[in-house]
Parts: C-alpha cells; structure tokens; sequence
C-alpha cells in the first residue's frame, strides 16, 4: 500500500443533548464523513486519501470540525454541501477553502 498523500480527520464526537459545548455528531458530521467516503470513491482517490472518524477535535463551538494533513489545516462549521468543494478545490487542486478555515489567530 502506497503511502496517502492526504489524511483527513473528522470529529464526531458525541456529547448528551444539552450539553453546553455541543458536539459535531448532533452538527452533522457522520453524514460529512460518509459523503467523504462515497467522495473519494468517486474520484479514484480511495486510497491515496484516508479518512478518520476521530473523538473531540477541540473547537467544539466551530463544529463540525475537520482537519486536513499534512498541510495542517483545520476547518470549521463543515456542512455536507462542503464535502464536494473542500475534495476538488483542496484535495484535488491543493488549494484550501479559505471560507471554512478556522484563523490562526484562533489558536492564540
């Protein structure tokens, strides 16, 4: 097996109702990370992409969070309608998705 040029993970953490942080599961992101799958199958990249289903990521208020490596970026407030975008403008072309990318300034 060849080594992927991208691996992308996906929280879908999963945190009670209610709870104040919220979580990117009850945001939607298992559906994100099932169109990534059938995304990457469509575009002959199964394989040389991996995806990972991952517990909390961090920035609970920005979910669903995904971060993509080895380029190191993280976005935020992923939506299904995304899914395709961020694989043909940043996986295919290796250029990232500005709108949904969470600011350095963020991380202090």
């Amino acid at each position: 097996m060849a080594k992927p040029s991208y691996h992308i993970f996906v929280c879908t953490n999963e945190r009670p109702p209610g709870h104040p942080k919220g979580s990117c599961a009850q945001s939607g992101s298992r559906e994100i990370l099932n169109k990534l799958d059938m995304g990457l199958e469509q575009r002959g990249l199964f394989g040389k992409v991996f995806i990972t289903g991952t517990t909390c990521l961090g920035p609970c208020s920005m979910g669903p969070a995904m971060v993509v490596y080895p380029d190191g970026v993280w976005y935020s407030k992923v939506t299904v309608a995304d899914v395709d975008e961020i694989l043909d403008q940043h996986i295919v072309q290796g250029k990232k998705v500005e709108r949904l990318e969470i600011p350095e300034a963020m991380w202090g």
